[in-house]
């Protein structure tokens, strides 16, 4: 039986527990000038908390590797080399608490070019404004005003998302995710409501991907996992389903990818029942039908709850994002409330009456 508190081995590392934290997408960089895209001070305690708090594996945001690919004009990049050094801050904030820095390589492709949440999540930033105009596999008539990228521009993807990775390893990070979830670029192309294209990347919807996994493990080191993040159904008629998520996990498996971040939807607005741990049969089904190593998110808060994930064998790892903004300890309430010994940083535990 797998408990919260089992390290997870993966090729040469060795996360100490099964509990990670999502990206959680931040806005807090310069939109402008030379610190674009750069990390913060706010970067750094954000994540560095939440290391204190007893999570095994601390992921950033999503970290855009191209300026077009960020979700909106505040968010971190890892498009230039300018941005190494500020990324070297979290990792070292967040090693010296015993977590495992990670990094989760991304474009929001038409999904990109968007204002923070408490403006208008839902708004465009207009060229005028310091937007641009979001990449798309297609230009659909009833979907945002994105541009269609070209055959050519298409396969030149795959050397930003590579080059990116070269970037996250030189900052230090151990791990590296690339984001194909949520409607971004990567989703945009598997998914046939979001890729109408004619071409080799239309007739071969899984391509991009493939391509993508294949360049960055070309440059990541073999002693080192790379993830994936996938939307493992886009919950919508003609969309995605979980069979498509399972034939896409056998894909890149072979190419080297270690471990499949299992969330879904995010392609076009859908009615989703969403209640805690509603994704988990997803992550469930991949793992039972691959073999593959999973991790699942999704309303997962309770304690009890994420434990029960794990010793059911329904996920190799649980992911929790705005459980962790609410609570920088959920880890630890985890950890305790299954039994496994949480050491708590001594500032902490006096005043709490808890072991430190």
């Amino acid at each position: 039986m797998t408990c919260p508190g089992d390290p997870l081995p993966l090729r040469g590392l060795s996360v100490p527990n099964r509990l990670w934290m999502s990206p959680m997408c931040q806005y807090s960089a310069e939109a402008t000038g030379p610190a674009t895209g750069q990390v913060t001070d706010w970067h750094v305690s954000h994540l560095e908390a939440r290391a204190v708090g007893g999570v095994g594996l601390v992921m950033t945001e999503a970290t855009a590797v191209h300026s077009d690919g960020r979700v909106s004009p505040t968010d971190l990049g890892i498009w230039t080399d300018d941005q190494i050094l500020g990324l070297t801050r979290i990792v070292a904030a967040v090693r010296r608490h015993g977590a495992i820095p990670a990094l989760q390589l991304g474009h929001a492709g038409p999904k990109a070019s968007t204002y923070q949440p408490w403006i208008d999540r839902r708004r465009r930033v207009e060229p005028a404004d310091g937007g641009w105009a979001p990449w798309a596999a297609s230009a659909l008539p009833d979907g945002p005003n994105v541009r269609e990228l070209t055959t050519e521009e298409v396969g030149r993807v795959p050397d930003l998302f590579a080059a990116a990775a070269v970037r996250a390893l030189r900052a230090g990070f151990n791990a590296i995710e690339i984001h194909a979830a949520h409607g971004y670029l990567l989703h945009a192309f598997l998914s046939p409501l979001g890729n109408q294209r004619k071409d080799i990347y239309g007739m071969d919807r899984s391509r991009l991907i493939r391509d993508v996994v294949g360049a960055v493990r070309e440059v990541w080191p073999t002693g080192l996992p790379l993830l994936l993040r996938v939307s493992a159904t886009d919950w919508l008629d003609g969309g995605i389903t979980v069979a498509d998520a399972v034939a896409l996990t056998e894909e890149v498996l072979p190419l080297g990818v270690d471990l499949v971040d299992v969330s879904s939807g995010g392609l076009r607005p859908a009615a989703i029942d969403s209640f805690p741990g509603y994704q988990v049969p997803l992550a469930a089904e991949i793992r039972k039908a691959t073999g593959a190593m999973v991790g699942t998110v999704g309303l997962i808060e309770e304690p009890e709850h994420a434990a029960r994930i794990l010793a059911e064998g329904e996920a190799d790892a649980v992911l929790a994002g705005r459980a962790t903004l609410r609570d920088p300890n959920w880890a630890r309430r985890v950890l305790r409330a299954s039994g496994t010994p949480a050491q708590w940083p001594h500032q902490y535990a006096w005043a709490l009456g808890v072991e430190g």
